[in-house]
């Protein structure tokens, strides 16, 4: 962002323009509303209502179990009683580690209090009234809710048969556009399905001019496929691929709101201006201990988690209940009937699943828990489904 007497310059979709500083505020005023919106709109639809059992079992926000690692937790334990400083000065060192572990240098990532808020800013900086937003659905709302709340045009590709983002329409609609955002989260949420390299590739190669690819790999961890390949390699490229990560699912993190993109240097300074910078010095020193201490963990909790999905999919199976096979820690289970009343039966009996995701009207998000919340669920969810 640039300032001169009085006046500065704010970059939105790729327009920069003058503007007085009443007129900055407005604009920033917008932009915060609009993001406000956007996150009530998706917690009013995760919300689980009603009276609810002390002992629930919370398979409905793909959060993991476990919780933060060991380290982490000893990490914030020790910075709380020095938490009432900013601690400014150690942000450069947490830059420089977040992007040493991805193989990238400290000007190729912009970090965010959750992924959420840095994709974002990536919908604030790289869509406009002539730019569109354009996704698969259903996918992650996050995203797509800002771009509606900012007034963008927001273009849906329905996803192949096979449950892939269908990279060639997706190519053609932001041609037709003449650019544009293209979100793609893989794996999907809330298919949990992978989309393949092949098909990323092509994306890639085939990107129209003005058109950014927004790649939201929050669930790589858990993929069990040769097929699932990380967008981080674009990056390091230098191709106009921007690729999301989280420290809210493998690291079980949610609660602590820590995330980031990876981009090439000129995309991250144009979605700087966008992003709030509150991430707290508590989640600064957790990720850092958990970066520290990841060879020992994630094999770990991915090992566990692997083996409880297995578990769901082999009872789902003698159940003769299809599912949409899983590359994430939940699952989309098809119940060849309308999901909503049996998703609304769960919660009064002490276990809430995922919200309904249109068009798949027919399916139910599940959470991967612990064995014990898997038991509490087959238990219940049986008991519910065969009634």
């Amino acid at each position: 962002m640039m300032a001169r007497q009085g006046a500065c310059m704010i970059t939105n979709g790729g327009h920069t323009r003058g503007t007085s500083r009443r007129g900055f505020a407005a604009a920033i005023g917008s932009i915060a509303g609009s993001r406000m919106l956007s996150e009530m709109a998706y917690a009013q639809r995760a919300a689980v209502s009603g009276a609810l059992a002390e002992d629930m079992v919370w398979l409905n926000a793909n959060e993991n179990p476990a919780g933060p690692p060991k380290a982490a937790i000893e990490a914030m334990i020790k910075i709380l009683p020095d938490s009432g400083r900013y601690h400014y000065q150690e942000y450069g060192a947490f830059y420089a580690a977040v992007a040493k572990s991805e193989d990238l240098a400290p000007e190729q990532v912009l970090i965010g209090a959750g992924s959420s808020e840095v994709l974002h800013a990536a919908v604030d900086a790289f869509t406009s009234p002539s730019r569109p937003f354009i996704a698969v659905s259903p996918t992650y709302e996050g995203p797509v809710d800002v771009a509606q709340a900012l007034g963008r045009k927001v273009i849906r590709v329905p996803l192949t048969p096979r449950y892939h983002a269908d990279v060639k329409r997706l190519v053609e609609e932001a041609g037709k556009a003449g650019g544009g955002l293209i979100y793609l989260c893989n794996p999907n949420n809330p298919t949990a399905s992978v989309t393949p390299k092949a098909d990323i590739a092509y994306l890639v190669s085939n990107l129209p001019p003005n058109t950014i690819a927004l790649i939201d790999e929050a669930y790589h961890h858990f993929a069990e496929t040769p097929e699932m390949e990380s967008a981080i390699g674009y990056v390091r490229r230098g191709t106009n691929v921007i690729v999301s990560r989280s420290y809210s699912k493998i690291y079980g993190m949610a609660g602590l709101r820590a995330g980031y993109v990876c981009a090439a240097p000129e995309l991250i300074n144009r979605m700087s201006p966008f992003r709030n910078n509150v991430i707290s010095i508590v989640a600064v020193r957790a990720v850092l201990a958990a970066l520290a201490d990841a060879p020992n963990f994630i094999p770990e909790r991915r090992a566990k988690l692997l083996k409880t999905r297995r578990e769901l999919c082999a009872w789902l199976r003698t159940k003769n209940l299809p599912y949409i096979e899983s590359h994430a820690n939940f699952l989309m289970i098809d119940l060849g009937r309308e999901a909503k009343p049996i998703i609304a039966a769960l919660p009064p009996k002490g276990v809430a699943v995922g919200r309904p995701f249109p068009p798949l009207t027919n399916m139910m998000r599940v959470s991967i828990g612990t064995d014990e919340d898997m038991a509490r669920f087959r238990e219940v969810f049986w008991s519910v489904y065969s009634a």
